[in-house]
């Protein structure tokens, strides 16, 4: 990660509803120097937008847990958080959730099981591409 030396370093909100898998992802990010903010379903990940002093730059979220789905997640953190980006991760092929409805097809899908390198790339591919539409 490059950044300048003054700024904060970039903030991703994490939400899973798997501890294990949401505890390694923070683990990835805080080494790789990014503040990471984890939540286990939309009602902490909404706590975490509404609650949060700083800025979060970056929302991974789920893109299936119980009762809700990570783009629901996304829609509701991004009303609160305008230029939020958002990384969703699955099991499931990127086509697969685009022809099921779950994303669209400009969305970000990282598939599990991912590396950190993997998660890394994605997230800096994230903050530095153009914000979305």
């Amino acid at each position: 990660m490059v950044q300048d030396l003054q700024s904060p370093p970039p903030t991703v909100l994490v939400v899973d509803d798997e501890e294990d898998l949401r505890d390694i992802m923070r683990r990835m990010l805080e080494r790789k120097g990014f503040t990471a903010l984890t939540a286990g379903d939309a009602d902490g990940a909404i706590v975490a937008c509404r609650d949060h002093d700083g800025g979060i730059d970056l929302l991974v979220t789920d893109l299936s847990m119980p009762g809700v789905t990570g783009r629901e997640v996304a829609e509701q953190a991004s009303a609160m958080r305008p230029g939020l980006r958002v990384i969703y991760v699955s099991g499931l092929p990127k086509e697969v959730a685009v022809d099921k409805g779950m994303v669209d097809e400009h969305a970000r899908l990282l598939q599990k099981p991912f590396t950190t390198s993997a998660l890394i790339d994605a997230v800096n591919a994230a903050l530095h591409d153009d914000p979305p539409a």
